[in-house]
């Protein structure tokens, strides 16, 4: 009985190994917090230069119709 026992053991235990490479876990990936903190920083100026350029941008399309005026 107990020879039937392990032998079972062993193969339910194969199994299940199996089965948890097949199935992937749902969890997002960790990020540290000092990662966090660094992709934080770089959508700031991210948000920075496009502000900038933005203002750039309108600078000349306010100073276009001015010129074409004169």
């Amino acid at each position: 009985m107990n020879r039937k026992k392990k032998v079972n053991q062993i193969l339910k235990k194969r199994m299940k190994k199996t089965n948890s490479k097949l199935h992937k876990s749902n969890k997002p990936r960790y990020i540290s917090k000092a990662e966090r903190a660094k992709m934080e920083q770089e959508e700031a100026l991210a948000a920075q230069n496009e502000a900038k350029t933005d203002a750039v941008v309108t600078e000349e399309l306010d100073s276009e119709p001015k010129a074409a005026a004169e």
